[in-house]
């Protein structure tokens, strides 16, 4: 794989973001300040958008575990990483769980190779592993099954996800970032196969221009569950 979310222009600053997005556009917000928050409701958090990349492909699987090609039903192999993104709306000051909202879930597997592309370093076409969709419940949670995933030339480790949520007018609210791993942590589980071995360096966050402009904000807090790795994400949107 090649640098696959190679910027175009420049980073946004927050303010700018909310000033395009506030209307339409599905706008993440800050803490909000003052009152307590309803008992078993998680704070809001402020999560930047980042850059797509080339390689989103809307496949309309919907399924928790996205480990498998369902073509042939074959397994990606890696360390197992079971993450649950916790999506929040403000309403009226205070956070609210957003339920029904579509969270797409996408990344390349452990040798760094994306599903359904064609790229110089291959063609996948046809292919539809680690690529799914979870709706989330009442609670605003979306669960994933997936594996730890692989570096690749050009970028730090990362995860891509994407959030659509309902609107007035038939409109479809849109909200696009990354999750990014502890380079510590990624050490660790590079060392074990199917990992391990590859020869190529792997390019650590503070080198990815793309961590480096909000990356800090968005690494995951993974802890070690047997027999891989879980994590829990929670970020909060205002959908206008």
């Amino acid at each position: 794989m090649t640098d696959d979310d190679r910027p175009i222009g420049r980073v946004l600053t927050r303010r700018e973001v909310l000033s395009i997005l506030g209307v339409g556009g599905l706008t993440v917000l800050a803490p909000a300040r003052g009152g307590a928050q309803p008992a078993g409701t998680p704070a809001c958090v402020a999560r930047p958008a980042l850059t797509e990349g080339p390689y989103f492909v809307d496949e309309k699987l919907h399924r928790s575990d996205i480990r498998s090609d369902p073509a042939d039903g074959t397994v990606r192999p890696g360390a197992p990483l079971r993450l649950a993104l916790r999506v929040s709306r403000l309403t009226r000051g205070a956070c609210a769980p957003l339920p029904g909202a579509t969270v797409d879930l996408w990344h390349c597997d452990a040798l760094g190779v994306y599903s359904d592309v064609q790229d110089p370093g291959g063609a996948t076409l046809g292919k539809k592993f680690l690529r799914g969709y979870q709706t989330t419940d009442g609670d605003g949670l979306a669960r994933f099954t997936t594996i730890y995933p692989g570096p690749y030339r050009g970028r730090a480790v990362h995860i891509h996800f994407k959030i659509r949520s309902a609107a007035a007018g038939g409109r479809v609210h849109d909200f696009t970032s990354q999750l990014f791993f502890d380079d510590a942590l990624s050490d660790q589980v590079y060392a074990q196969p199917p990992y391990v071995g590859r020869g190529e360096p792997r390019l650590r966050n503070a080198r990815d221009g793309i961590y480096r402009s909000v990356g800090a904000q968005l690494v995951l807090a993974v802890t070690p569950a047997a027999p891989g790795y879980a994590a829990t994400f929670e970020l909060a949107v205002e959908t206008g």
